[in-house]
């Protein structure tokens, strides 16, 4: 779906911009702090009701960007010390959580093991490869109702002590460690998880996945260098961490019954992912560590390319310790004045295209249709300010099509999204989205899967890394 059907008052001028390029990474090391804490770091986040029924909806998120498949012998990981958290909003009064399901994870520690007792069988704290420790995370989920005034009324724990999926290393440590021919879509799926009584509240999956963007992040940050070179999507062969809930959509209904058919303001949810820290960090001199205090939010999102194409470096990191809520007030002006579209002419983009001066103008300030496209306008809603935020918009009513939801299936080929959200933002921020903007990263490097947890199978370390074949 374009969004230049749903967007009126179009700059037909624009036309002239034809295909040109630019794009960024959804969500990969967006914010300076964040790059230096990736397993906090969100990278996607994905939400959407199936098709016809909509009895269920969908949430994916992602963190830990470009995890590099060979990454041993300390693999990628969910963060014991994390919170993750996907928020659910509803109604277009207020951007107050509803429901809030908080993940935590739980590692054992490495048993230890003298290194000088020959005797000792294979495992524990003295080996170096660390899938033959014995080491395993499992993590708990919590759902937290609130009230009217975001205030929490119930926590319930859906599901503790469930295992996290490992990584896909290699043949060997399939055979010997994980007790399989293959680490394939039947093995993944043990993974996957009730939610409540006989899964009354839906099912969950944790663990690494195929990073499921696509992108040309190589020309996009040499300042848009767009003349030359071959497009490529510079997250191929990269993994993730993802979290997938599948999520009863009667339970997000204010009368808790499923969602009437058709367009409506009152089941239309917000979703957004986050991850906090504990607000103290003490390092041990004889190893390890201690976390005290207060939850301290360190990343979030919703909507793709939000803080990473909209908001400016002085302001990145405050917007990752921010709540949507507070967006307008403290993030408006960015959505108002989109600052890509200045350096996009002062790269010269718009005039090596022939734009008119004046046109160009005309995008650089005063920018309501970029909140009518994340609030649903076209599509009949009328959220206000107070409810104006970074979350991605789900009306339960209706199937789901980007920028209402962002879905992983439904998308012209298995390895393609339902929408290209990175051409359709940019293309709404550069041109109102009068033309179609593309970045030339036309699908994934893998294909999704048609059934829960939708993102495909990780990279396997042994034969996806990203090492070159050396000289004989």
């Amino acid at each position: 779906m374009k969004l230049r059907h749903l967007i009126a008052g179009s700059v037909s001028a624009l036309a002239l911009i034809g295909s040109a390029s630019i794009a960024s990474a959804s969500s990969h090391r967006e914010a300076p702090a964040i790059g230096f804490d990736p397993a906090a770091d969100n990278t996607d986040v994905w939400a959407w009701v199936n098709d016809g029924a909509h009895d269920k909806l969908y949430v994916v998120a992602a963190y830990n960007p470009l995890e590099e498949p060979s990454g041993g012998p300390n693999y990628n990981e969910f963060s014991d010390d994390v919170l993750y958290e996907v928020h659910i909003t509803r109604g277009n009064k207020s951007l107050a959580d509803v429901v809030t399901y908080q993940i935590q994870f739980s590692s054992t520690d490495y048993p230890y093991v003298d290194p000088a007792n020959l005797s000792a069988p294979l495992g524990g704290g003295k080996e170096f490869f660390s899938q033959l420790s014995g080491r395993k995370q499992t993590y708990w989920l919590t759902k937290l109702d609130h009230n009217e005034k975001g205030e929490v009324t119930k926590r319930t724990v859906l599901g503790q002590g469930m295992p996290v999926a490992p990584t896909n290393i290699g043949p060997n440590t399939n055979a010997v460690v994980y007790q399989t021919k293959k680490y394939d879509d039947a093995f993944a799926a043990k993974f996957i998880n009730p939610l409540g009584f006989n899964g009354s509240e839906g099912r969950v999956f944790a663990g690494p996945r195929d990073d499921g963007f696509y992108v040309d992040i190589g020309r996009i940050f040499d300042l848009a260098n767009l003349l030359g070179g071959t497009p490529k999507d510079n997250v191929a062969g990269y993994n993730c961490h993802a979290i997938a809930l599948e999520i009863p959509t009667a339970t997000l209904t204010e009368n808790h019954q499923p969602p009437k058919a058709g367009a409506s303001d009152d089941n239309t949810i917000g979703v957004w992912a986050s991850a906090s820290r504990r607000q103290v960090r003490v390092l041990h001199r004889g190893g390890g560590e201690s976390n005290f205090g207060g939850w301290v939010q360190v990343s979030r999102l919703g909507l793709p390319l939000i803080n990473e194409a909209v908001i400016g470096l002085q302001d990145k990191d405050k917007y990752n310790r921010t709540k949507p809520a507070t967006d307008v007030k403290n993030f408006g002006a960015y959505f108002l004045n989109p600052v890509v579209v200045r350096d996009a002419e002062a790269v010269g983009i718009y005039k090596a295209l022939g734009v008119p001066q004046d046109v160009v103008n005309s995008l650089k300030s005063n920018r309501l249709d970029i909140i009518d496209t994340i609030n649903l306008k076209a599509s009949g809603h009328n959220i206000g300010l107070d409810a104006t935020g970074d979350v991605l918009r789900v009306d339960m009513g209706l199937d789901s099509r980007f920028p209402n939801g962002r879905p992983i299936p439904y998308g012209a080929a298995p390895n393609k999204e339902q929408a290209d959200v990175t051409d359709v933002l940019l293309s709404v921020l550069l041109s109102k989205g009068t033309v179609a903007v593309s970045d030339g990263a036309q699908a994934n490097d893998m294909p999704y899967l048609a059934s829960f947890p939708y993102l495909a199978l990780p990279h396997e370390g042994f034969s996806d890394g990203h090492g070159k074949a050396t000289d004989k």
